[in-house]
């Protein structure tokens, strides 16, 4: 079996986290409620490898399997953080990078960098404070959130605990009148775009939440939605959930953007024709996506696809991308291949677990230094003076 540099990597720090924290967070992990264990966040964790190092010590089995889990066989996982590393940066001498600028504007906001929390699912289950840390965690790192509908505390509550911009990520419910208002109590609520998730028409063979006997935990947002709650996973007769519409098709995004003045972005195009119907269709934005490997097992990495995406837009509109992103040199790897900005998930989820709020600052904070740092050694100054010329060819 072939090993990347990154797993090499990852097992190393592994071995040092467990050094580092093997007589405090492992020994209070297994007397102490996750509650408690995880507010161990020692100053050794310095990147988000050690991060999901210690996320592993502190997070309950069940909580470890569903977070850092994906579809089947797990290879579209791996080709995600794996085709990063295939591609080389051009350094740059002697450039004045004394001033840099990672200011970028995205539907029409300045935001301070291109980095933003991608919706996750049940984040009660990874710290007490679910999602309230995690905008918490946001607003102090000035980064903007994308909530999930699946959220564990509601729209409402998480809007009125934010200090940075919220997006509001949507599964289109099949009753339609729900999915109504869901879009409304957005609006009112206050956040500033509407991502519509399109790659969920039924749910991926996710094997290892299944071997964990993962239940979802209550879905505030659906509270009220006939089969929102238990188990929303398909039986063995049945690939099809109560709470994924596989109806979902264009007329309905048309329908969407009738019902809402919030910008409509699409979460999880990959085809190059998607995206050019995206750009028919009118809709805000793109953000190019594989679920995190959680659909469709032995499809592309998403790095892969944004340049396709890309091509196809043609400067119509901002493209995103998410999917195996570790350091900041694999973010401006997706700024040179054309993306607006990236957005992550499981790493601040990890963040989450280990030391609520102020992990998913870090988090933040380290990938952002980490991009400062690769763009002043690739003689870049600014978000806006990066392009493909920053790739080895």
């Amino acid at each position: 079996m072939e090993i990347s540099g990154r797993d090499l990597i990852r097992s190393a720090g592994l071995l040092a986290s467990a050094a580092v924290i093997g007589s405090t967070t492992s020994a209070r992990a297994q007397t102490m409620p996750p509650a408690i264990a995880s507010t161990v966040n020692p100053p050794d964790l310095l990147d988000l490898t050690d991060f999901e190092c210690a996320a592993k010590t502190v997070m309950p089995p069940m909580t470890w399997e569903y977070v850092s889990g994906a579809a089947a066989d797990e290879l579209t996982l791996r080709w995600n953080h794996e085709a990063y590393e295939k591609i080389r940066l051009m350094p740059r001498a002697l450039v004045d990078v004394s001033q840099l600028d990672t200011r970028i504007t995205l539907l029409d906001r300045e935001l301070a960098f291109p980095i933003l929390l991608a919706p996750t699912a049940y984040q009660k289950i990874s710290h007490p404070d679910g999602e309230l840390a995690t905008v918490k965690g946001a607003g102090d790192a000035n980064a903007t959130m994308v909530l999930s509908t699946f959220s564990t505390v509601t729209l409402e509550e998480v809007a009125a605990a934010a200090k940075t911009p919220l997006w509001f990520q949507l599964y289109v419910q099949p009753d339609r009148e729900f999915t109504r208002d869901l879009v409304h109590r957005a609006e009112v609520a206050g956040y500033q775009a509407l991502v519509v998730t399109v790659d969920t028409p039924v749910l991926g063979p996710r094997y290892r939440e299944l071997r964990a006997k993962f239940s979802p935990p209550e879905r505030a947002n659906l509270r009220g939605l006939k089969g929102a709650t238990g188990a929303q996973r398909p039986t063995e007769q049945s690939i099809f959930s109560l709470v994924l519409d596989p109806k979902l098709t264009w007329k309905d995004i048309d329908w969407l953007r009738s019902i809402t003045k919030l910008p409509v972005l699409l979460k999880g195009v990959q085809n190059p024709a998607d995206a050019e119907r995206a750009v028919q269709a009118g809709v805000a934005g793109i953000i190019v996506s594989n679920h995190g490997a959680r659909q469709l097992d032995t499809g592309p990495a998403t790095i892969e696809s944004l340049p396709r995406v890309v091509e196809k837009v043609g400067g119509k509109m901002p493209v995103l991308v998410d999917g195996g992103i570790r350091r900041g040199t694999d973010i401006l790897k997706a700024l040179g291949y054309g993306a607006s900005a990236v957005l992550i998930g499981r790493p601040y989820v990890y963040g989450l677990a280990v030391d609520g709020a102020r992990g998913v600052t870090r988090t933040v904070n380290i990938l952002r230094r980490e991009l400062e740092s690769a763009m002043a050694m690739c003689g870049r100054t600014s978000i806006a003076s990066i392009d493909s010329s920053v790739l080895w060819r």
